[in-house]
């Protein structure tokens, strides 16, 4: 499947999702407005009835519209007469119950004389009642009480249950999909980096097989035993490139034991001691004909790591450098102890990496994109390694590069002060 064909697949899949979630929302807030329009309707045919109880219980005729919203769950009853407590909690309850509104409420009754509401209470269906909140007076009636729903949301959102359900069910739907969808794009970013890698390493490896192939057809000849120097040439042809062939092929079976071997056992497999890393840099920087400076201002340059990693790791960072440089490379790796770590860098003058691709040089397989032209020679799998060795050492590594300005890789770890490093070679020596 092609990749705008999923595209335009994906467009589609979000354009319904959102489509799906709008018109759910849309359908809830009615049901929501609908319910609470209910609960109003329901709680002003039951407060008339208590307005009528009252009355009757009083004897005296009452204005058939007794009862006032002054807010959406606040009600204000008119009695025209006055109101024993007791009587009107019994029947608010009763009427209540009638229309099977369960839900707490409070009210108040206005007291004429002193012109307040001055008798009220919290009645609660479940839980211990609550103190009352302030309860607004009404200047149009005379004899009246209020009465307030506090939980009138609580109430009106259980009525919603079978569309709370639905729409759990619709996110439910959509998380999955989403989920679905990111192992889909993943799974086709990874066919596509397998891919590349796959061509990658045919083309590494097919060059010094064919060198090799094409030097070994040379040296059955006859006449190249009685040249000397082009049989010496061609040995060393073909030991540069079986070299070289091993070197590729070691990477990727030292990069899928580490994988293995980092499965199995739920972290790294790292055998640490301590270290000199000016020793380590030194070792392996007589192995590149490149030009190398090294700057190693140090004074404390102990550390404890895995040796055998360590080299594969500054070995690795000096192999990317001359690889992404187009003339002489020139390298610079410098040492400095700051703040009571051990920051070393490795430094180049090559073509740079753009910020965008900072994260990514990191990933698996990854080859910053140089359009058509593939200079650089390598399967992707180098500056992965090193960041899986320094995660798995528990250091820290940043990248500073630019286009056209070079790169510089910063590895920042702890020093061994002299304490630790003498318990180090007090466990060594038990060890042995």
């Amino acid at each position: 499947m092609s990749r705008s064909v999923i595209r335009v697949l994906v467009a589609l899949s979000v354009v319904s999702i959102i489509g799906i979630l709008t018109i759910q929302a849309v359908w809830v807030r009615k049901a929501y407005a609908l319910r609470e329009r209910q609960f109003r309707q329901t709680a002003f045919i039951a407060l008339q009835e208590v307005a009528m109880q009252v009355a009757r219980f009083n004897h005296v005729m009452l204005n058939r519209y007794a009862v006032k919203q002054l807010s959406s769950d606040y009600f204000i009853v008119n009695t025209d007469s006055p109101i024993d407590p007791v009587t009107l909690e019994t029947f608010i309850q009763t009427s209540l119950r009638k229309h099977n509104l369960i839900t707490d409420f409070e009210y108040g009754i206005y007291d004429c004389s002193s012109d307040q509401m001055v008798y009220g209470d919290y009645v609660a269906t479940g839980t211990p009642g609550k103190p009352m909140c302030h309860m607004p007076k009404f200047s149009g009636f005379t004899y009246y009480f209020g009465i307030r729903f506090p939980k009138q949301t609580g109430y009106v959102v259980e009525q919603l249950d079978g569309w709370i359900w639905s729409t759990a069910a619709v996110l439910l739907l959509v998380v999955i999909f989403g989920y679905t969808l990111n192992i889909v794009l993943r799974q086709r970013r990874l066919t596509e980096v397998q891919r590349d890698f796959i061509n990658n390493i045919t083309h590494e490896l097919q060059t010094p097989v064919s060198t090799i192939r094409i030097a070994a057809d040379v040296l059955q000849q006859d006449a190249i035993r009685h040249q000397p120097e082009r049989f010496g040439q061609y040995v060393r042809i073909l030991k540069e490139e079986s070299q070289r062939l091993q070197k590729q092929v070691n990477n990727v079976l030292q990069l899928a034991r580490s994988e293995h071997n980092s499965q199995a056992k739920g972290q790294f497999s790292l055998s640490c001691s301590e270290q000199n890393l000016h020793t380590v840099l030194t070792e392996a920087s007589g192995s590149y004909s490149a030009s190398l400076t090294l700057d190693l201002q140090a004074d404390v340059p102990f550390i404890y790591a895995d040796r055998y990693h360590l080299d594969n790791v500054i070995h690795n960072l000096i192999d990317n450098a001359v690889k992404y440089t187009n003339g002489k490379p020139d390298i610079l790796i410098r040492t400095q102890n700051r703040e009571g770590k051990l920051v070393w860098s490795v430094q180049d003058n090559g073509i740079g990496i753009a910020p965008e691709h900072h994260k990514a040089v990191f990933r698996q397989f990854f080859r910053v994109p140089t359009g058509n032209v593939h200079n650089a020679k390598g399967f992707g799998l180098g500056l992965y390694y090193v960041r899986k060795i320094i995660k798995a050492h528990r250091w820290q590594i940043r990248l500073d590069s630019a286009v056209g300005r070079g790169s510089c890789f910063v590895i920042t770890c702890p020093v061994m002060a002299g304490e630790q490093r003498a318990k180090e070679r007090e466990s060594e020596r038990a060890m042995e």
